[in-house]
């Protein structure tokens, strides 16, 4: 195997979260596939040498996919959510999961690795989940299917965030992906956005952006009202604690640690302490783009505020990506310098 020239190809690709880890990790990113027209100019400007096809994936062709390594994605999560309707594969969003094996199938890649939200375990879809299982274990010549829950928090981000991950290895390979233990310390809200604390600007009106005026790109946060629903918990995480899962609507954005912690009135009731309130700001779109951990030269494009919490919220922590993509690469060179040297010694006897 080569190990300078691996492409991939991505699927559902968003703002290019899982594809920046996977770069830095030494893939080439060669194609990318993501429908939602407010994403295009982000992604075409942070990753420029990679190709953008603008269709639905129901709309593509496989053999218009370019031929590939590795084939990566997380499948719209909207139907499996907790906090969604919860429909799951009967929804069409869930659906896209097949078109995604279809790809595969016809594409055939050393590996692929496919990301969805924890809410696909629960228990109301659990014959779903097993389908989508066979189905990747049978694509074509079939993968050897690897599955796990992870946590964010535990990968070098600084944010709890439990996603399940699939990582599938072809069978003629003959060895199965397995999950590394992380040895990262937990990084803390402090270390990731103190220095972010000043120069921050509220939205424009009707959340509209402040663009160029921001003295750090994407700097600025949504303002209006909190829902009965937000206020019915702590927000709040300290500057020595991680944070809360950084979500895909700018409206469910966590408190900046400036504030204290809410304070309780009753079951599902909690208010801001009295007197503190101008400490209550939701996070800016770059400190959650740092919580995800893009990078700072990573600039995300809108008009409105809230579509960049949607581009970050959606996308998957570069370091996690980047961790489970050096993890992959290095099985599979392992992988194949131990069967060239099966192959020899076959050869010398």
């Amino acid at each position: 195997m080569n190990k300078k020239n691996m492409n991939i190809v991505s699927f559902f690709s968003g703002a290019g979260g899982l594809d920046l880890g996977f770069q830095q990790a030494g893939f080439n990113v060669i194609w990318a596939n993501e429908y939602d027209k407010e994403i295009w100019e982000t992604y075409e400007k942070n990753h420029p040498n990679t190709f953008l096809d603008k269709r639905s994936i129901v709309n593509i062709p496989s053999d218009e996919v370019p031929e590939c390594d590795g084939i990566i994605g997380g499948p719209p999560c909207q139907s499996w959510s907790e906090a969604g309707a919860m429909r799951g594969i009967k929804d069409k969003r869930g659906q896209l999961f097949y078109d995604f094996i279809r790809i595969l199938e016809a594409k055939q890649p050393k590996f692929f690795l496919a990301e969805n939200v924890s809410g696909m375990l629960l228990g109301r879809h659990s014959e779903a989940l097993e389908n989508i299982k066979e189905l990747f274990r049978n694509a074509g010549i079939g993968y050897e299917l690897s599955f796990d829950m992870l946590n964010a928090s535990d990968y070098n981000v600084p944010q709890d965030r439990k996603r399940v991950f699939f990582i599938g290895i072809r069978k003629d390979l003959e060895f199965t992906f397995q999950f590394p233990k992380p040895k990262f310390k937990k990084i803390t809200l402090y270390e990731s956005i103190f220095d972010l604390r000043n120069n921050v600007l509220p939205a424009l009106s009707q959340n509209k952006t402040n663009g160029i005026n921001c003295v750090i790109p994407n700097h600025e946060y949504m303002t209006g009202d909190f829902s009965t629903i937000y206020m019915s918990r702590n927000r709040v995480r300290d500057w020595d604690e991680q944070s809360f899962t950084i979500q895909a609507g700018g409206r469910h954005a966590p408190i900046h640690p400036q504030a204290p912690k809410m304070k309780f009135v009753e079951q599902n009731v909690r208010i801001f302490v009295p007197g503190k309130e101008e400490l209550y700001r939701r996070l800016s779109v770059r400190e959650c783009a740092r919580i995800q951990t893009f990078p700072d030269n990573f600039t995300f494009y809108y008009n409105n505020i809230a579509a960049g919490y949607k581009m970050i919220g959606n996308a998957v922590p570069v370091n996690l990506a980047k961790f489970l993509a050096e993890s992959i690469k290095s099985q599979l060179l392992s992988n194949s310098i131990k069967t060239n040297n099966q192959t020899n010694k076959k050869i010398a006897v």
